[in-house]
């Protein structure tokens, strides 16, 4: 059923009409109705009808790195110990997936990829999700890949995932980070 065809619907068949398509959109989207208010007593929809507000996020240890219409889904290394171990020992990162490394703080930064099999690529961020640098990183070198600028994030993908996509220096991502443990 369109949205248009409530309104040519007699007031008690709006109403429930409009409430199933509200249950089916908090059910579909992954949502909870708030801010739900009555329908009035003539069967006529208040301006104040529900609602629904998205509450859906990422899982536990995991965030959304949101660059337009491009999305990674991100393991999230944000301890002394996950940092370290990263992607070390994969067979594969899957495309559109990746890990971002989470800092204390902002200042110069370096990885390296010892024990890391997949050619990876970096891109540092400044406080703001601001890409301050982005390198290509072949597998299992020792060397370090400094970052150009101080950063507190480093966002690792598949090699050549931000070219494929357009995403460079200077481009700012939105991150949505899962549910704290």
């Amino acid at each position: 059923m369109a949205v248009s065809d409530l309104f040519h619907k007699p007031g008690w068949q709006r109403t429930r009409a409009a409430v199933g398509l509200v249950a089916l959109a908090v059910g579909v989207l992954g949502c909870d109705a708030v801010g739900a208010e009555s329908v009035g007593t003539s069967g006529d929809l208040d301006a104040q009808a529900p609602r629904a507000v998205a509450t859906t996020l990422p899982p536990a240890g995991y965030a959304w790195v949101i660059f337009g219409a491009d999305t990674v889904v991100a393991e999230v290394a944000s301890t002394p110990e996950e940092r370290a171990d990263g992607l070390m020992y994969r067979d594969e990162v899957t495309d559109g997936t990746g890990m971002i490394f989470v800092f204390p703080d902002s200042k110069p930064r370096s990885f390296w990829m010892a024990n890391t099999y997949v050619a990876l690529d970096i891109a540092y961020m400044d406080p703001s999700y601001r890409i301050v640098d982005i390198i290509a990183m072949e597998p299992l070198i020792t060397d370090s890949y400094p970052s150009n600028a101080p950063a507190m994030f480093g966002l690792e993908v598949r090699q050549g995932w931000f070219a494929e996509h357009d995403i460079e220096i200077g481009a700012a991502a939105q991150i949505v980070f899962g549910v704290q443990g």
